[in-house]
């Protein structure tokens, strides 16, 4: 939900901090939850060896489990919460003599009560929402405080992007949760403006190709050619992940990657070109391409739900194509946002517990139904198959634009999730930062930056 709250989707940048919202409120709250939710975790280490860090784990047997009873309650916001809210009710109904009971704790405070849970060892639900970039530091920082869900949810490894799957896991492969919402990422671009610059969108074939369109877009129409946030910019993250890496590889600090700098480089070229329109968070960004400031919105597929709803009258304007690629041939998707629902250790029904997760999580009608009726982009790929995906969209003029995200959640590249990805997030938004408003060297700043992380976290860096 980086994406489903994108307000930070549910679902990452921040992507830590932006990620989703697929009413607009959804998508905010998720990504936002990345924010706040990443500061409370840089100090987690010292509560893992409290409270939660000190129970014996906690795991499901091999069977399929009794049949499901008693009450079960989850912790989630948003429209995630409405979407547990009406399929809980329907499990009730497939399994008489069950509860559920979802508690909408809101976006704001969502990651205090979290942590302050797994940290107590007390206070918790049966079920958590977390957002999938946030959920390998909860795992790593909290020992112990979630319900291994291997013998049940390993067999299902298949059934969700390798991208999806791996922010679930522990160094181990050990499963601790399953995925709810991914955040394929894609090109929007507005046709109207395009069409007045004489630019074909197809054409857009790597960022060299995006780069050469801005100008062109820019002299004709006057526009810049995207939106960066001026204080948390979340692209960075969001181009490396593109090129199959994030802020740790093996385990040491990979910020000053060849990749790393190539990311860095694009954005730098994009200002000194002056292609960048900078506002101010969730707000700023919806504004700003309502007002038109900006052709393109490189992002995930939860973008779509704040454009027909917050920007419904701008229907028919809007296109998507897969992002550029580094290279000719290369990847041409990244993901920001995407959600999951994990049992808590502390739940006194995880079987039930865990019939619930499964029962929406890994359910082709039920995850379509969240799309449908919530916007809520499956990670569940059976779901992708579904008539829905391929559906032509008046608001895209026509395109089918669900269908090209479906095929792009496929090739999603995977990368290392660790621990200590919100302590190195805070230092990588100050290197950019320095990179795109005071005119720093990419390569210098991330060089700078490593070192500041493997000081921070104790970590070698890449050699």
């Amino acid at each position: 939900m980086s994406a489903r709250t994108r307000h930070r989707n549910h679902h990452q940048p921040t992507d830590d901090q932006l990620e989703l919202r697929h009413a607009p409120t959804r998508r905010r709250l998720l990504s936002a939850g990345l924010a706040g939710g990443a500061l409370l975790l840089t100090g987690a280490t010292g509560c893992a060896t409290g409270g939660a860090g000190t129970q014996d784990a906690k795991r499901l047997t091999g069977g399929t489990g009794a049949t499901p009873t008693g009450k079960v309650t989850v912790w989630s916001w948003d429209v995630a919460a409405k979407a547990l809210k009406r399929l809980g009710a329907a499990f009730e109904q497939a399994h008489p003599g069950t509860t559920v009971e979802v508690v909408d704790i809101g976006y704001d405070n969502a990651y205090d009560k979290i942590t302050v849970g797994l940290g107590a060892g007390s206070g918790l639900p049966d079920i958590l929402t977390v957002e999938g970039h946030k959920l390998p530091a909860y795992i790593g920082n909290f020992p112990n405080a979630l319900v291994d869900l291997t013998s049940r949810a390993e067999g299902l490894k298949s059934q969700y992007p390798a991208a999806s799957w791996r922010t679930v896991t522990d160094a181990g492969g050990q499963v601790f949760a399953l995925p709810w919402d991914s955040g394929p990422c894609a090109l929007f671009y507005r046709r109207d403006l395009f069409q007045q610059a004489g630019l074909d969108p197809a054409a857009l074939a790597t960022w060299d190709d995006y780069l050469a369109a801005g100008t062109t877009l820019k002299n004709a129409t006057g526009r810049k050619l995207l939106i960066l946030d001026g204080k948390q910019d979340t692209t960075f993250a969001q181009l490396l992940q593109q090129q199959g890496q994030s802020w740790f590889v093996d385990g040491k600090v990979a910020v000053a990657t060849p990749a790393a700098e190539r990311a860095l480089t694009l954005l730098k070229h994009l200002v000194d070109r002056d292609l960048v329109d900078f506002e101010n968070g969730w707000d700023g960004l919806v504004s700003g391409t309502h007002d038109g400031k900006a052709a393109t919105t490189p992002t995930a597929a939860w973008w779509d739900g704040t454009l027909t709803t917050d920007l419904a009258d701008l229907g028919g304007k809007f296109g998507v194509v897969p992002l550029p690629a580094f290279t000719p041939g290369g990847t041409r998707t990244s993901n920001s946002g995407g959600s999951t629902l994990c049992v808590t250790a502390q739940s006194r029904n995880p079987e039930t517990a865990w019939a619930f997760v499964s029962h929406l999580l890994a359910d082709k009608a039920n995850q379509v139904s969240m799309m449908r009726q919530e916007g809520l982009f499956p990670a569940f790929l059976p779901a992708l198959d579904d008539p829905y995906f391929q559906q032509p969209a008046p608001y895209y003029a026509g395109q089918p634009a669900m269908r090209l995200f479906a095929e792009l959640a496929r090739a999603i590249p995977t990368v290392e999730r660790t621990a200590d990805d919100s302590k190195a997030g805070d230092i990588v938004t100050t290197a950019v930062n320095q990179v795109l408003h005071n005119g720093a060297d990419p390569g210098t700043a991330l060089r700078s930056a490593a070192r500041q992380i493997a000081t921070a976290t104790g970590r070698q860096p890449v050699s």
